[in-house]
């Protein structure tokens, strides 16, 4: 059971979040939203962040006007953070609508690094 983000790996999680805001403010959507997927995949296996993901991917739909990925987040800002927390999640699954919730994917080299040496 995963219940808080370990103290090292908080940094890579806050900093794919702050790229995130600055993409967004510069209007660079595509690396907004690959920022969000990143903190997604770091920060999928402990329910706080898990969930703070998906509610920034859900505005993130509400704010582009994707209904699609507004649809898609709904029951995955519901359902992520439980999952988190029994250790039931699909490794290195980026978290948008546009992947099936339950598919494990390959993790971005850079990160399985990050979550190996700080997990």
């Amino acid at each position: 059971m995963n219940t808080i983000m370990p103290q090292r790996l908080r940094p890579y999680f806050r900093e794919e979040i702050s790229a995130y805001k600055i993409k967004w403010a510069a209007g660079d959507l595509p690396q907004a939203w690959r920022h969000l997927e990143r903190a997604h995949i770091i920060g999928q296996a402990y329910p706080l962040e898990h969930t703070y993901a998906h509610w920034l991917m859900l505005v993130f739909g509400f704010r582009i006007k994707n209904l699609r990925e507004v649809a898609g987040q709904l029951p995955r800002l519901l359902v992520g953070g439980v999952k988190s927390f029994v250790g039931k999640i699909p490794v290195g699954n980026t978290g948008g609508a546009n992947v099936h919730p339950l598919k494990p994917m390959e993790i971005p080299a850079d990160l399985h690094q990050i979550l190996r040496a700080n997990s």
